[in-house]
């Protein structure tokens, strides 16, 4: 599994309300219409991270497909077919945004995580180590771990996506973000 990660924030002035239902209806248009390879996403507001308009308010999706060729269908896909007109609504309020590349590493993909925590592999850890300490954590939490691909991005190398708020063990500086979605919309 694959994931498309973009960061992107609206224009200053514009509503909080009207960007998002411009991002709801593109996501749903995705989903209406699936471009080859897609699985699904989700959409979510966050604050506080400094590849994301600086730290101010921004939202963070994810785009999720079976491999790395779907990649090619999805940004096909977004702006062509009945999904054009959705993605160049949203495209036209947004200010600024950033992306990477992201390979689920260990669990399951979810669609409605509760936290992203956002941390990087320390200096001198193998990856062998790094699964020793973080696989059990992962099963444990039912959480979904994801992994930079090429080096592409602002973003940190790994993002544990958890239903719950979780304790990582030392020595990992971890950055939490609590994910307010906005898509799928919540109930």
């Amino acid at each position: 599994m694959i994931a498309y990660v973009f960061w992107h924030w609206g224009k200053n002035g514009l509503p909080a309300g009207d960007y998002e239902k411009r991002q709801q209806d593109f996501h749903a248009a995705l989903k209406a219409a699936p471009p080859s390879g897609f699985t699904g996403s989700f959409s979510a507001r966050i604050a506080g991270v400094d590849w994301a308009a600086g730290g101010d308010e921004a939202y963070e999706d994810w785009y999720l497909v079976k491999d790395f060729g779907a990649l090619g269908a999805l940004n096909e896909g977004a702006v062509s077919g009945t999904r054009s007109g959705p993605h160049d609504a949203a495209a036209a309020v947004a200010e600024g945004g950033t992306a990477s590349i992201y390979l689920l590493r260990r669990g399951e993909m979810m669609i409605d995580p509760g936290y992203a925590h956002w941390f990087g592999k320390p200096a001198g850890m193998t990856y062998r180590e790094l699964a020793a300490l973080l696989d059990p954590l992962v099963d444990e939490e039912g959480g979904a771990l994801w992994m930079r691909q090429l080096a592409l991005g602002p973003a940190t190398e790994l993002c544990l996506h958890a239903r719950k708020k979780v304790s990582l063990p030392s020595p990992f500086e971890v950055l939490v973000l609590p994910l307010r979605l906005i898509w799928p919309v919540p109930r």
